[in-house]
This record gives C-alpha cells, structure tokens and sequence, in this order.
C-alpha cells in the first residue's frame, strides 16, 4: 500500500487545520482519516495530486465542519442548547414577521404585535445564539471583529426597519447607524476574511466587486427610505456591480473549478433571482409610485383650493349691495390669510431648491392664479426633504408665529359678524394646530411634500369656512 511523505502529510494537515477544526482531539482524527482515503485512492495509481483532489471532491467544502459540528451536538450540551435556540428563534421569527408582513398589507389587527416580536425574537435571540455557535465551533480571534460586526449590523436592522415600520420615534437614526455599521465594519471585515483565503486567490477580484456593490445597494436602500437625493443612482451602480460584473465573473470561476453545482451557488442564484434584484425594482416603482401619488394628491387639492375661490367670488357678486359690502369684506380677509400661507409655501419652495443658507431667489417652480401661488409639485427637485418643514411649520419659528397671528386675526373678525354658536362648528377648521406640528422637530419630521400638502388643506378648510358663512350672510 503506498504511504504519504512527510511533505504530503503537512500539506493534508495545514489544509485541514485552516478549517477551524477546535475541538479536543478531533484534528488528529480527521488527519489521519484523510491521509488513510489518500493512501487508499493512490492504490489504483493515481499520483498523490489526482488522489488528494479526489478525495477533497467526495468529502466536500463544508464534510469536515460538519463532521466537528456533529461531535460538539453530540457531546456539549450548551452548544447543543445554543444551536437548538438558534434553529427555532430563527425560524419562529421568521414565521412572525412574515405573518406580520400579510396581516399589514391586509390591514388585519394584530400586525404591529407579530411584526415586534418576530424582530424582537431575530434581533436579541437568534443573532446572539447564532454569534455563540459560531465563536464554539471557531475560537478564532481573526473573526471575533467579523461577528461582533455582523451581530450589531443584523440588529441595528431589524430594530431600525421595525422602528421605521411602526412609525415610532429614533427610527431613521438607528437604521442609519445600522447602514453606516455595515459600509464600515462588517462588508470591510467580511471582504478581509475572503480575501485572506489562500485557496481561493482567483476569486479576490469577485469579492472586491461584490463588496462594492452591496456597499453601494445597502447604501441606496437607506437614501431611498430616508427620501435622500442619490438614492437611485447608488441603488442601480449597485445592481450593476453584482449582478453584471461580480456575479458572472463568480459562475464562471465556479464553472471552471467545481465539477458540480453546490449548494452555495445555488442560495447565491435564488437570492440575486428572488430578492435582490426584484426587491431594487420592486423599491424603485413603489417609490415612483409613492410619489406620483403625492403629486396627484396635492394637485387635487390646489384644484380644490381654485374651485372654492372662485365659487366664493361668485356667492359675493351675487349679493345685494346691502350685504355684499360685508361679503367683500369677509373675502379680503380670508384672501389675507391665504396670501400669508402661499408666501409661507413660497419660501419653503424657495429654501429647498436652493443652497444652504442661500434659498433660490425665484423659481419657475411656481406662478401666480386667481386664488394665489400655485406650486409644480412634480417638478420639485428635493419633494421629499425634512429639513425645509422645521424652518417654517413647527411651533417656535418665525412663519409659524405669523401664521398663528394671521388666522387669530382672522377669527376675531369671525367673532364680530358670526354668532359664537356657529362659529363653534368651525373652531378646528380656524385651528392651526389641526393641521400642523404641535412639538418641537426633535420628536417628529414632516417631508416638504407632506408639509405642503397641509398648508393646502388649510387653504381649503379655510375658503369652506368662508363658503358657509357667505350663505348665512346671504339668508339674512
């Protein structure tokens, strides 16, 4: 029976050591095992090269991680407790949040509560067993900054999505220390791991691409939920670096070097299939849909705002000249107060098409109607900024306080021609704080579309208020 050199039992043993084999024992077993399927190969006249690679072949990639994972399940009960936790936190909170996923899009109770505790369960159970099991079956130091990384990646998240989700406060700041956890610590430390496998040096290039390319999806992702600018251009260079350089180059080294298909490539193949790509699509048409709903939305609402107006003008010329000096009087104010709000839209068009600082001293983003300012929404380069809103619409600043003044104004003079008992019916229409931020910025963000929406709808609350008492004025 020919035996192995002793260059040829180093050669098996430094390969089979960089498979993290820890357990007691166990990696002189798997040694000798190896070297005795080597020997026995090499007896039909295979050089020791053909015989090795054989051998390699029928055990596969993962056979000797397997086979520690199997020993450590077996003898050490805490890693058997450990990995039992893992399976079922892992699958548990994947039922929920998928469950929780359908009851929300059903609009059926109890999705907010599945959706909490699938992440609850994924984030602070199945993320923490899972770091155990994969420190017991390594000990190694060189990828304690790989997993601690990916530990506070994962829940950063999870907590960030399910914040974000529930529309509750901190949301957008945790996943954004999630995101920047990600760039910065666990892609970086997941490409140094690929890139120091020896064995695998033609490949470097492939993990070089496709780290950049989740760098620049995972960031495209964050810039389309936050509605940064950007966000589109980051997402498809993204897409394009997977799925048309890293992705073919990685089949076509695997093609060459593997006889047959193994079950990484295809994971890898149904993730870019099912999730990746359609989930960038899927993201891209919702947020153009999103919009486009928006502008729709707005656009009904200034239509709304030009039919009141015009229809409260005719009311007034058809009074008699008893009670239309008093019906004109009644417009002048009201079209006071929305002159006050279109100057308010105005200036928050103006600051968010300009620099910092430096607001866009015209536009031809807006031009003047019948009614007042009218806004092109869909032609807004920044619709979706948080930043234009706690200039001018939350409590405290300058626009505000005017826009508080006005409309007091407004319902004192409302108080002088109209019986209080009627004016009761309209207290939360004449009511700024119905329609606008009551806190300060700190604890909630309103987008430049939505804030503008809102001034619309003021705008008309406002010329239905005008509306009804015009008929009161015109039966007296």
């Amino acid at each position: 029976m020919p035996e192995l050199s002793l260059n040829h039992i180093d050669q098996i043993s430094r390969d089979i050591s960089r498979q993290e084999i820890t357990f007691s024992h166990l990696l002189e077993d798997l040694i000798d095992h190896v070297c005795c399927d080597v020997e026995n190969e090499m007896q039909s006249g295979l050089s020791f090269s053909d015989a090795y690679r054989r051998v390699k072949q029928k055990m596969g990639s993962r056979r000797l991680k397997e086979i520690q994972e199997e020993t450590l399940y077996a003898v050490d009960t805490k890693y058997r407790y450990m990995k039992n936790t893992m399976k079922i936190s892992g699958v548990a909170g994947t039922i929920m949040l998928g469950f929780a996923a359908m009851f929300k899009i059903q609009h059926w109770p109890g999705a907010g509560i599945l959706m909490t505790l699938g992440a609850l369960v994924l984030a602070f159970v199945f993320l923490p067993s899972a770091l155990s099991v994969l420190w017991k079956e390594t000990h190694s130091t060189k990828r304690l900054f790989l997993f601690i990384s990916a530990f506070l990646t994962g829940t950063s998240f999870i907590i960030g999505i399910l914040f974000k989700i529930q529309h509750w406060p901190g949301g957008a700041s945790i996943l954004f220390l999630g995101t920047l956890s990600g760039i910065l610590l666990f892609i970086p430390a997941l490409l140094v791991d690929r890139m120091n496998d020896k064995e695998n040096r033609a490949k470097r290039p492939v993990y070089i691409l496709g780290a950049a390319g989740f760098v620049f999806f995972v960031a495209g992702m964050l810039f389309k939920i936050q509605h940064w600018p950007l966000a589109t251009l980051f997402m498809v260079t993204g897409i394009f670096l997977l799925c048309f350089l890293a992705f073919p180059m990685f089949t076509r080294l695997t093609w060459k070097e593997e006889s047959h298909i193994n079950s990484m490539f295809i994971f890898m193949v149904i993730g870019f299939l099912l999730i990746i790509v359609p989930g960038a699509m899927v993201n891209l048409n919702l947020q153009h849909s999103y919009q486009d709903y928006y502008y729709r939305n707005n656009s009904q609402q200034t239509f709304m705002t030009n039919y009141l107006f015009r229809n409260n003008r005719v009311k007034t010329s058809m009074l008699d000249s008893l009670r239309y000096l008093k019906a004109e009087q009644l417009h002048d104010r009201t079209r006071g107060v929305l002159a006050v709000i279109s100057n308010i839209q105005e200036k928050m068009v103006q600051e968010s098409e300009g620099e910092p600082g430096k607001p866009a001293v015209s536009s031809d983003l807006i031009y003047m109607t019948e009614a007042g300012k009218e806004i092109l929404y869909n032609k807004l380069s920044k619709p979706f900024s948080t930043n234009t809103p706690k200039d001018f619409l939350f409590p405290g600043c300058s626009a505000r306080k005017e826009l508080n003044s006005s409309m007091a104004e407004f319902v004192s003079y409302l108080t002088s021609i109209t019986p209080a008992e009627d004016l009761l019916k309209y207290k939360k229409m004449l009511d700024t704080e119905t329609f606008l931020p009551v806190g300060s910025p700190d604890e909630g963000e309103m987008s430049l579309m939505s804030g503008l929406h809102t001034l619309e709808i003021m705008k008309n609350g406002l010329l239905t208020v005008e509306s009804c008492i015009l008929n009161k004025i015109a039966r007296q």
